[in-house]
């Protein structure tokens, strides 16, 4: 079969989306081919207007009977949240739509994280010297979240140990309490004594927090996340 003819199943989707565009009006068949076309990150009611030209009332109500037929859906852009954001019905939103793991519907799961953080700050304390990769193997074998943890997730929390003053990255020596990791990796240890979060330390942050910031992508002057509301921002400029 050449790449020209394609597989069934891009047939069967062209097929689906050419019966969809039957049954529409033209102001919401224009709509759903725009709002469909951005997959995944999906397009503001303003974006929509802009680039359709279509009258507001007839943006609104095509929306509405868009979302009546199960063929489109509004999500939460957690960079605007008071914006009417909408996808097709099939896509699921991107990371840059939702925040990432660390969101649920909108909103900054501080249960979750602060659970994460606890865990692993135990562990480390436990452990003296540990990896990104040895803090992921141990939650996974240990089956100590309920949820499976990515890399990128443990990743994130160990930046955010390093924010909070808790846990200090260092290369490994090799020697002593290092003997385990190979020269020059890149590991972790615990500055808290007994593992608990909250303790005070001896020093504040000496180095601007946002190279290390795991939420830095998403970070604008006016959004969501902003170096206006970012504590660890703000204790810096205080140090």
């Amino acid at each position: 079969m050449s790449r020209l003819q394609g597989s069934p199943s891009l047939k069967r989707k062209r097929q689906d989306l050419a019966l969809v565009s039957e049954s529409l009006t033209d102001g919401e068949r224009i709509l759903y081919n725009l709002i469909h076309s951005k997959k995944d990150l999906g397009i503001w009611t303003g974006d929509m207007k802009r680039e359709t030209n279509l009258p507001d009332n007839v943006v609104k109500k095509s929306l509405k009977l868009l979302q009546s037929k199960n063929l489109i859906k509004e999500v939460v852009n957690i960079q605007n949240k008071g914006r009417k954001h909408y996808m097709a019905a099939e896509f699921e939103p991107s990371k840059e739509i939702t925040g990432g793991d660390w969101y649920s519907e909108g909103s900054l799961d501080t249960d979750l994280i602060n659970l994460i953080k606890d865990v692993c700050l135990k562990y480390i304390f436990r452990q003296k010297v540990v990896t990104r990769d040895g803090v992921l193997e141990w939650s996974t074998k240990s089956g100590v979240f309920s949820a499976e943890v990515t890399t990128q997730q443990i990743e994130e929390i160990l930046r955010t140990l390093v924010l909070d003053d808790e846990i200090m990255e260092v290369k490994s020596t090799g020697f002593g309490d290092f003997a385990s990791v190979p020269v020059g990796r890149v590991c972790y240890k615990c500055k808290s004594k007994g593992g608990v979060r909250g303790e005070q330390k001896a020093s504040a942050m000496a180095s601007i927090p946002c190279g290390v910031c795991p939420r830095i992508n998403f970070c604008t002057p006016d959004g969501i996340v902003s170096p206006k509301t970012c504590v660890y921002f703000q204790k810096w400029l205080d140090f």
